[in-house]
């Protein structure tokens, strides 16, 4: 799989910009400012539909602009496919394939698959569990695109939830029957959407687990790096957490129990406490947590372990996905840079950011182009 071609109007600093791309190992380099993490991001925005940089779509629209258009030329499997966003902040985006209009921008989901290293991923290391929350719903989402309609129904169910739980706090009286009714109404569709959600999680950290071991391993020789998933839906007695199985009927039990013994808190808090919503992927180094032990090193590491564990999971199911790495050698030493280099270089697309040639593993040689004052100019 790889990108052809990328299409952009008024997308960021872009007015527009037309750049024909191939296989192999492509470089942007220019001073910072220059709009190269514009085009890559623009890449990535068109396999998951968001920005690793910003969280909503009003950045990415060029100043004075209404919209933004992406649009990128797919090859996979030898087939092509031309895949069209067009990005309006404030009302509904909309999607083209092929030139013909999708009903729903997600229905393009999965067509095009990215991994992104970028140092914005110190946070999936030393951020709120949320950082790491959104890493694995974004993987889930790329290996299967109904995800993103599982996440849609769960983030509206909770919405709904949360409203009556803030209502009945404020009254700070006891609900009455009809209130705690309709909770009980809340509690089914929140653990329904909560266990497909769970349960997915679950079974992708086992899979990403021993992946990311061994990613760490190969960037940091003599480290150990492990992953645990700690549920909310798991409290049970102090010390003695439930211990759930992936079986969507048995999480769905577990998340009626949790939001059950939870029930008096969450009245009076005003907020759901049991749920896909807060729980947490532990990132640990040895028997300690990284976050808030882990070197400046370790941490990169561990982050670049993250993601190089995510493309073997998307090669193993069979597509090789376009990696990118968006400034990521200049905050590297030589001994890691030159690991990671190694390990990406048979990529069947490879696409870099840097400030300057130097930056550029020699191992990592290809295709540059220039970019410098809203132009992107091929120069080998």
């Amino acid at each position: 799989m790889y990108v052809a071609h990328l299409t952009l109007q008024d997308f960021r600093s872009y007015e527009s910009a037309e750049i024909a791309l191939e296989p192999g190992i492509s470089a942007f380099l220019g001073p910072n400012g220059q709009g190269k993490t514009n085009l890559v991001e623009a890449i990535g925005y068109v396999a998951l539909h968001g920005s690793h940089r910003v969280s909503t779509d009003a950045p990415l629209v060029r100043h004075g602009a209404q919209r933004a258009i992406v649009r990128a030329g797919i090859v996979r499997d030898e087939r092509k496919a031309l895949i069209e966003l067009e990005i309006n902040p404030g009302r509904a985006n909309r999607a083209r394939l092929n030139r013909s209009a999708v009903q729903r921008p997600r229905e393009v989901l999965g067509m095009l698959r990215t991994v992104l290293f970028a140092p914005e991923d110190l946070v999936l290391v030393k951020g709120d569990p949320g950082e790491r929350r959104r890493f694995l719903d974004e993987l889930l989402t790329v290996r299967a695109p109904r995800f993103a309609g599982v996440r849609s129904d769960y983030d509206r169910v909770l919405k709904q939830r949360n409203a009556l739980l803030k209502s009945a706090a404020a009254h700070r009286r006891a609900p009455g029957p009809e209130v705690l009714s309709t909770l009980d109404v809340w509690d089914t569709h929140l653990a329904r959407t909560g266990a497909e959600l769970l349960g997915a999680r679950l079974e992708l950290v086992a899979a990403l687990g021993p992946l990311v071991a061994k990613a760490y391993a190969a960037l940091a020789p003599g480290g150990a790096a492990d992953l645990e998933y700690r549920a909310s839906a798991a409290g049970g007695s102090p010390g003695e957490p439930r211990e759930l199985s992936t079986d969507r009927a048995q999480l769905t039990e577990a998340l009626l129990t949790g939001m059950a013994e939870a029930r008096k808190n969450e009245l009076e808090r005003g907020v759901s406490l049991v749920g896909p919503h807060r729980d947490e992927l532990l990132l640990k180094l040895g028997d300690l947590p990284a976050r808030g032990y882990a070197s400046h090193g370790e941490s990169w590491s561990f982050a670049l372990a993250l993601r190089l564990a995510s493309y073997e999971l998307l090669r193993a199911d069979g597509d090789d996905p376009v990696l990118i790495l968006d400034d990521v050698f200049a905050e590297l030493d030589t001994g890691r840079r030159d690991r990671l280099a190694e390990m990406v270089a048979q990529a069947e697309q490879v696409l870099i950011t840097a400030a300057v040639p130097e930056d550029v593993p020699e191992r990592l040689s290809g295709a540059t182009y220039e970019v410098a004052d809203g132009e992107v100019t091929r120069v080998r």
